[in-house]
């Protein structure tokens, strides 16, 4: 079928990220959210896109494994926080990471880092930091969920809770002016909580789309770390929140 002008803007979101909501299309392309299912409708027809849950995604994506569909999705937006991030970690220093994919981001910016010690329970990235330019890598035991190959429970936040780095970092699912830090799953979530404990220096960092979400469990108030690093400046009500708890924001440039 002959595409409009906005079916190709839907595609090449689509290309770039691999899946997108439909409530983010309508917002990214200035229309209504019935306009976007009707734009829709035509490319699932004709197979060019594939609907699922409140989202569209190509057909190549959709039998990718959940972890590696969530990388391509506003990749840009967490390779510049990553970006800015890696930026302020020195050679030598140590750094503990939970698993996300941000975090994952992360870690191939600190590629060119060197004799950092790392720990995680993320088995990608103790693959990407693991044996290169004399890292040390600690991994988290447990059994490793097929989603993520993370590990996750009592033994894995036992584990962490033995070191004490210079940066402990994590990501996040949902940012809530009242509750804080939050995420979607209790173990994600008391494993953030303890990775938070273990730094001198706290940091959350997230993709601006998880703003204004509010998750199943709360992982800390905003006073539970020292700085938050986005991509985009947080809506007002989450700002003041951060302001009043006197946590540092850092927003990355394009």
């Amino acid at each position: 079928m002959a595409h409009s002008k906005r079916h190709g803007e839907i595609l090449r979101l689509l290309r770039e990220e691999g899946t997108v909501t439909v409530a983010s299309l309508a917002d990214r392309l200035g229309v209504s959210l019935e306009t976007v299912r009707r734009d829709v409708k035509p490319l699932t027809d004709d197979g060019s896109i594939i609907k699922m849950h409140g989202a569209v995604s190509l057909p190549s994506v959709v039998g990718e494994a959940p972890f590696e569909r969530r990388m391509r999705e506003n990749a840009d937006a967490k390779r510049s926080i990553a970006r800015m991030v890696a930026a302020t970690i020195r050679d030598g220093e140590s750094i503990m990471l939970d698993t996300g994919t941000t975090t994952s981001f992360l870690a191939r910016e600190l590629l060119a880092h060197r004799r950092l010690i790392v720990v995680t329970n993320s088995s990608d990235i103790a693959r990407t930091l693991a044996t290169v330019n004399g890292n040390k890598v600690y991994m988290a035991g447990g059994e490793l969920r097929s989603d993520s190959g993370a590990a996750f429970g009592v033994s894995a936040i036992d584990f962490v809770s033995r070191f004490s780095v210079n940066h402990a970092v994590i990501s996040t699912g949902a940012v809530d002016a009242a509750a804080g830090v939050m995420d979607y799953d209790l173990e994600e979530a008391e494993f953030a909580g303890m990775v938070l404990s273990r730094g001198q220096r706290a940091l959350v960092i997230t993709d601006h789309t998880k703003f204004g979400r509010q998750g199943l469990v709360q992982v800390c108030g905003f006073g539970g770390f020292s700085e938050l690093a986005t991509d985009r400046a947080p809506p007002r009500d989450i700002a003041a929140a951060l302001a009043e708890a006197g946590t540092r924001l850092s927003v990355a440039e394009d």
